[in-house]
């Protein structure tokens, strides 16, 4: 039991909080049943799961690294206002791009909800994986974690420049569809592709202009009410969902 929030273990773990401590341990904190469940059944690396000390473990997880921790302790690590009392720490994964038809790539998307939705959706419409470009925020921080529902763990990420990768990648026979509000064609105008990357911009500024350059097509989602565009979560998913008819 540890009772101490001064403890070695106990630092490490506050440490994964930020940023900085993730890409330092190259490892980050979920917290929730779920979470942790999904994090088990991948092929991700669990170091230790972290138990409140009125909670009971599951029996097939006490295989795992695991502690027992009082109240406060846990209340140091948590994130969240309800805390379930279970957390684990995950190593980071080393991805390489092998193959694949369906890709995302994402342009400097800077809202955590956003991103985490991102994620879910492309697991859920069957991306084969997503490309995280500069700018976009850390897909490792909590509020990302808990909006994916476990879907971190089930796409591949690949992190770089997106320039290089579209152009490696429009190499390999892929087209490139890229999100824009002007100069753009209805998506329902285009008939799906594959291989295909849909790219997809900023909240404020939308895809930059040097990647719409690179672009197979430019399209956009009729608006049909007073709104000046969709979320870029809900634009996404449409997308997603309409190359795989």
């Amino acid at each position: 039991m540890i009772t101490s929030v001064q403890n070695g273990y106990v630092k490490k773990w506050r440490k994964l909080k930020r940023k900085r401590g993730r890409e330092k341990e190259q490892a980050f904190l979920i917290e929730g049943f779920h979470l942790v469940e999904e994090a088990i059944k991948s092929s991700w690396d669990v170091q230790e799961i972290i138990i409140r000390e009125d909670v009971s473990l599951q029996n097939e997880w006490q295989s795992y690294n695991w502690f027992q921790v009082n109240q406060e302790v846990f209340n140091e690590i948590s994130h969240t206002e309800q805390p379930q009392g279970i957390a684990a720490v995950v190593t980071m994964k080393e991805q390489s791009f092998a193959n694949g038809s369906r890709i995302l790539a994402l342009d400097a998307i800077q809202d955590p909800g956003n991103l985490g939705t991102l994620i879910r959706t492309a697991d859920a419409a069957g991306f084969d994986g997503i490309i995280v470009g500069k700018g976009t925020v850390d897909p490792f921080n909590d509020k990302v974690i808990r909006a994916t529902q476990g879907s971190i763990f089930h796409v591949p990420l690949y992190f770089g420049d997106l320039n290089e990768w579209l152009t490696a990648l429009q190499q390999q026979s892929f087209q490139v569809w890229a999100t824009a509000v002007h100069h753009a064609t209805s998506y329902l105008d285009i008939k799906p592709v594959s291989p295909v990357v849909l790219v997809v911009g900023n909240e404020g500024a939308g895809v930059q202009e040097e990647y719409l350059q690179l672009a197979n097509e430019r399209v956009t989602i009729p608006v049909y009410g007073q709104a000046e565009s969709l979320n870029v979560a809900i634009a996404s998913g449409i997308l997603m969902y309409y190359l795989r008819t």
